[in-house]
């Protein structure tokens, strides 16, 4: 088992693609843990960093690393358009301190004016080819997928509004303690 930082810690989370590559480098904070996994923060202004282009946080968000390492979670605060966006993922975990894992192109999100819906559907079994995701490991996160969507539907824990709204507020509590400009990570 991977000791977890102090709740308050700086760190990077890295995602990457099946074949290894790079994919996103977030910039955020180590909030703590609850019965759904390993929680993390990322305050507004900070970057998330992807070949090619960075993304500035508009607005804080808080992120969600379970046990299974089938997928991560992200809620950003108002107002924020996007409320829920999740990864599915693969062998998403603590590798020497550091939460990573690798992308699978497939989302599901949740936006104020949209509602809930699969994101990239049309588009993985492209992706699917030119990253060389196996078969069998797509079948089973299309499954996650759809109970994924049912779940953040009815508002399941922790896709609910109060379990977001309390990692939120730890968000707001450490808010002092850190600048708002990005930290320096390796890309």
């Amino acid at each position: 088992m991977t000791t977890r930082p102090a709740p308050g810690t700086r760190l990077v989370f890295r995602w990457r693609k099946w074949d290894a590559s790079t994919h996103w480098v977030h910039d955020c904070v180590y909030l703590g843990s609850d019965e759904f996994g390993d929680w993390f923060g990322q305050f507004a202004g900070w970057r998330s960093h992807r070949p090619g282009r960075d993304v500035v946080a508009s607005t804080d968000n808080v992120t969600l690393l379970p046990p299974s390492g089938e997928w991560v979670f992200t809620a950003n605060a108002p107002a924020h358009r996007t409320r829920v966006y999740i990864d599915l993922a693969w062998d998403a975990r603590w590798d020497a301190g550091v939460p990573t894992g690798i992308d699978m192109d497939l989302d599901v999100v949740e936006q104020a004016d949209r509602g809930v819906w699969i994101d990239d559907r049309d588009e993985w079994e492209e992706h699917r080819v030119r990253y060389g995701y196996p078969l069998d490991i797509v079948d089973r996160l299309e499954a996650v997928t759809l109970e994924l969507e049912a779940r953040v539907t009815r508002r399941e824990a922790p896709f609910d509004d109060a379990t977001i709204d309390r990692w939120l507020g730890r968000m707001t509590r450490l808010h002092g303690s850190f600048d708002t400009e990005a930290p320096q990570a390796d890309h």
